[in-house]
């Protein structure tokens, strides 16, 4: 017999890990406070139907209702596990029974009393399952039973249930047994059946059940089966299992803790060699990522339960705990959540893991928390008039923030900064200083040039980051600058989100700022017009004047200034006057025969009224008559002629024509 069924459980004091249903129940037998409808919900192979059982049991026990029941009654004895059962309880498996014939027949059965005990018990499994129609055929019976009819429903998804049938019963909701209440369920019935299984196994087995007794006894019966003399031992359970082995997932977290890319795809190609699922290593990764997480912010979370390992593993884990920072293994934790995803029926898992792996491994966050703040070097001094030292091995964006820095901690003039302007005239209004663009203060209009030149190269290093940031920036279009921030749009709502969301806008910014030379930030907006998103873009080129142009893309050439107003001569000054007379006509006669003439309009046709008609004589009106006249004889000519033919042929006795 499978072990699930050997080791059922016969009253509520067997039934482990679900105290929160046996306590309220065991007192309301004994108190003999009996409801007529029951529902019993919650994950699968939890123990719903064995306490269906037996609270079927405790009812009908001859000393009974009673939460210990006695074991030797003729009710006891049958509703027993492994019992042959008796015809006043009646299970029905609503997955397959749950149509309104069978709903029928089972509420004509109910109004039967017990054949041979006190109550008429009838559990109902799978009791989402019922049809609409046939919940409407149960609904009245359940509402008002008669006194020795009771319902016991039991099911995986409550809400699926009527409402109506779900408000007449007493729910009690199942859980999930814990690790530790697993682990003596385990250690007993090993025990009980005289095996040997090595330590290591249990959280083996444990996180393979998943909570479920059913599903974790089914597994060990299955591993029990196969064991040989030696009994049960790790290294028989790790491929039965499919669980990648502890060695590999200690590999990766010492590949991560060293920042040893080599370590790291060398164990990769050792998880695909041995024939792990990339998908099943990436969720063994994830769950060892926050068993080290619960160790590193509760040093004693191994006894408090929180983290299920063996003895022998626990200083081994926290050894491995010590070697991160707690919010350095809840960022690779993130990371691994958000990717596993993606492994999933995947064409090529091997290659995502590897992608996974070098995400990891060149995460920021990990590369600041494992190198460790560097010792602080002494910045030479400049000269007020000397250039800026160049920084060896720093981006961009770092050497724009050192500099800032040092600006700040000496009182140096930079190369960037303007001379001092000399006061201007006392007749002059003061010109408003401007100041140059720095470090902390870009120079956005120029910075905005530069962007939109280069785009596609910007994008392009993002990719070689954060390949979905790249995609998405692809229809992003750059706005304009916001003080320090970088303002683009974009026409879909939902990338917008996505490019601000952090995971995505850290590795743009960080690209932008290390590509440009200065610190900037990156928001991005819906909609692609400047004035909307509250920024001001810079003024586009002008357009120059080509006569070849199309319509679409001519300008109207700019006005040329007119001449000057001449000055008035002086009294005896006539011959200035008269050469700059002169000179004006020259001007304006080299204008003038420069310019394009128009070509001549086409000159408009006279319009010539048609002759008058000629005037109608007596001699013309004859002669109409008589063209008349004579069209009228052909015409009757050829009707007689057409009926002497056809009176011919009638005589001859031929076919008319």
């Amino acid at each position: 017999m499978a072990l699930y069924r050997k080791y059922r459980p016969a009253s509520f004091g067997e039934v482990i890990g679900q105290e929160q249903v046996t306590r309220p129940l065991s007192a309301a037998l004994d108190n003999g406070r009996i409801n007529h409808a029951y529902l019993f919900s919650g994950p699968r192979g939890c123990g719903k139907t064995s306490s269906a059982r037996i609270l079927a049991r405790s009812l009908n026990c001859v000393h009974g209702p009673t939460s210990t029941p006695c074991g030797e009654c003729a009710s006891c004895v049958s509703l027993a596990p492994g019992g042959a059962g008796n015809l006043d309880v009646m299970e029905l498996d609503a997955a397959s029974n749950g149509g309104v014939d069978e709903m029928r027949e089972l509420r004509e059965r109910a109004m039967f009393a017990p054949a041979e005990f006190r109550y008429r018990v009838f559990i109902i499994d799978e009791a989402h399952m019922i049809s609409k129609v046939g919940n409407n055929a149960l609904l009245k019976i359940v509402e008002e039973p008669p006194e020795h009819l009771i319902f016991i429903f039991a099911t995986t998804e409550p809400e699926k249930m009527l409402g109506t049938i779900r408000s007449r019963t007493h729910n009690y909701p199942f859980r999930l047994l814990t690790p530790q209440a697993m682990h003596g369920l385990l250690t007993r019935v090993v025990a009980e059946e005289g095996a040997h299984v090595e330590e290591s196994v249990y959280p083996l087995v444990i996180r393979a059940g998943g909570g479920s007794p059913r599903d974790t006894l089914s597994i060990l019966d299955q591993l029990l089966s196969g064991a040989g003399p030696e009994g049960l031992t790790y290294e028989a359970a790790l491929p039965l299992l499919g669980v990648t082995d502890l060695t590999l997932v200690d590999a990766i977290v010492d590949a991560l803790a060293t920042r040893d890319a080599s370590l790291m795809f060398r164990t990769v190609d050792q998880i695909i060699e041995a024939g792990h699922e990339p998908r099943k290593f990436a969720l063994d990764l994830l769950d060892r990522l926050r068993d080290l997480m619960m160790l590193r912010t509760v040093p004693d979370a191994i006894s408090q339960g929180l983290v299920n390992a063996p003895a022998d593993r626990a200083e081994i884990l926290r050894e491995q705990a010590e070697r991160f920072s707690g919010h350095e293994l809840a960022e690779l934790a993130s990371q691994v959540n958000d990717r596993v995803s993606s492994l999933r029926g995947a064409t090529s898992p091997r290659l995502l893991l590897e992608i996974m792996m070098a995400h990891l491994i060149t995460t920021p966050d990990v590369a600041a928390e494992v190198q460790g703040p560097k010792e602080p070097t002494a910045e030479p001094t400049l000269a007020p008039d000397s250039p800026a030292p160049v920084t060896q091995g720093r981006t961009g964006a770092a050497a724009a923030a050192a500099a800032a820095a040092a600006a700040a901690q000496r009182d140096v003039r930079s190369s960037s900064t303007p001379a001092p302007r000399q006061a201007p005239e006392p007749s002059a209004p003061p010109e408003p200083a401007r100041p140059e663009p720095s470090a902390s203060q870009p120079d956005t209009g120029g910075l905005l040039e530069k962007v939109r030149r280069e785009w596609t190269a910007l994008r392009q290093s993002v990719g070689a980051r954060n390949k979905t940031a790249e995609i998405m920036l692809t229809e992003a279009t750059p706005l304009g600058f916001d003080d320090d921030t970088l303002v683009i749009g974009h026409n879909t709502g939902a990338l917008a989100q996505r490019i601000n969301a952090p995971e995505h806008n850290r590795d743009i910014a960080s690209i932008f700022s290390e590509h440009l030379e200065a610190t900037i930030q990156v928001r991005c907006v819906v909609g692609t017009d400047p004035a909307k998103a509250g920024v001001k873009a810079e003024a586009p080129p002008r357009q120059v004047w080509n006569p070849r142009s199309t319509p679409q893309e001519k300008s109207e050439p700019e006005p040329e200034p007119e001449d000057p107003a001449p000055a008035p001569p002086a009294a005896n000054d006539w011959r200035a006057a008269a050469a700059a007379a002169s000179k004006r006509a020259a001007r304006r006669e080299h204008r003038e025969a420069e310019e394009i003439p128009l070509p001549p309009e086409p000159a408009e046709e006279e319009y010539e009224p048609p002759p008058p008609p000629e005037e109608y004589t007596q001699e013309d009106e004859e002669r109409a008559m008589a063209d008349q006249a004579q069209e009228e004889g052909e015409r009757d000519r050829r009707d007689a002629t057409a009926v002497a033919m056809d009176l011919l042929a009638t005589e001859l006795g031929a076919k008319p024509l």
